[in-house]
């Protein structure tokens, strides 16, 4: 954009195979959201192996081939919190980490995020005051609460020297953090007051509008965006943002009716079914 702010996803090979690949669910979120066709100019997809970098330039989409490190192979599904998965949250870190250093503000979202209404008009992209604006599992009702549980699977940060001294801190603690993955090493440091001395603004978003499976925003005419967050695995991610692909055009259907406000989102059975082996593997 012409502030040097960039929309950044990052796919793999699991995310573009398939019936019907998360990849394509993402990209139907901008065809059928309010005003989000043309934020596919912004978008940069960062491919981790070559086949999902052959489907982003199949597609005439902006592509990035990022090349692991370590040998690390990130073709196949990566399940929450496997090492192979961990081992993708950090790389992608350094990544994002490389991409301030070079003076670009971005908005990071996952694959597995919605895009139904444009979100720049409610995340303070022209106040420069604002370093960090993150999703939340859970909104507190205050959107400066540190107590609020981050999500990284989207979060809008502000290219500055302060926003890139938290991404080297984030990053240089990757060796000290074992079976931790990078979501939750950021929310430590929050808490040990790394923000406060770094002298961080940030904002904490609010799931009425960046809603996600954690917390669902029960409001169709404010929700933004919709993560499939509390989900382990892909297929139950696919299954369950086809459902809000399928109740999101019925709310625009209804949309100049009086029938919106008795519409509710369909339950995500298959992501609160994700966990059991997950669960049991747990003991």
């Amino acid at each position: 954009m012409a502030n040097k702010t960039v929309i950044i996803a990052i796919v793999n090979e699991a995310y573009v195979e398939g019936d019907k690949p998360m990849l394509d669910l993402f990209l139907d979120g901008f065809w059928l959201g309010e005003d989000t066709r043309g934020l596919i100019a912004h978008l940069l997809l960062v491919a981790v192996d070559q086949t999902s970098f052959e489907r982003c330039r199949f597609l005439h989409l902006h592509c990035y081939k990022l090349e692991a490190d370590d040998h690390a192979n990130f073709e196949a599904e990566k399940l929450y919190m496997s090492q192979e998965f961990i081992k993708m949250m950090w790389r992608r870190t350094l990544f994002l980490k490389d991409l301030l250093k070079r003076g670009y503000s971005f908005v990071f979202t996952d694959i597995d995020v919605m895009w139904l209404r444009n979100p720049f008009p409610r995340l303070n992209s022209f106040n420069e005051s604002m370093d960090l604006q993150i999703s939340a599992d859970k909104f507190n009702g205050d959107q400066w609460s540190e107590s609020n549980p981050i999500n990284t699977g989207f979060y809008m940060v502000r290219s500055n020297n302060r926003t890139i001294s938290l991404f080297e801190k984030w990053y240089n603690r990757k060796n000290n953090s074992t079976g931790m993955k990078e979501q939750d090493v950021l929310d430590s440091m929050m808490h040990e007051g790394v923000f406060i001395e770094l002298g961080l603004s940030v904002k904490f978003l609010d799931t009425l509008y960046f809603s996600g499976f954690c917390e669902v925003s029960k409001d169709f005419k404010a929700v933004t965006t919709v993560h499939a967050n509390c989900c382990r695995t892909i297929s139950a991610k696919v299954a369950d943002l086809t459902a809000v692909i399928h109740d999101w055009k019925k709310f625009e259907s209804l949309s100049n009716s009086n029938q919106t406000s008795s519409l509710k989102w369909t339950n995500h059975v298959n992501c609160e079914g994700s966990w059991k082996d997950f669960n049991v593997t747990l003991g």
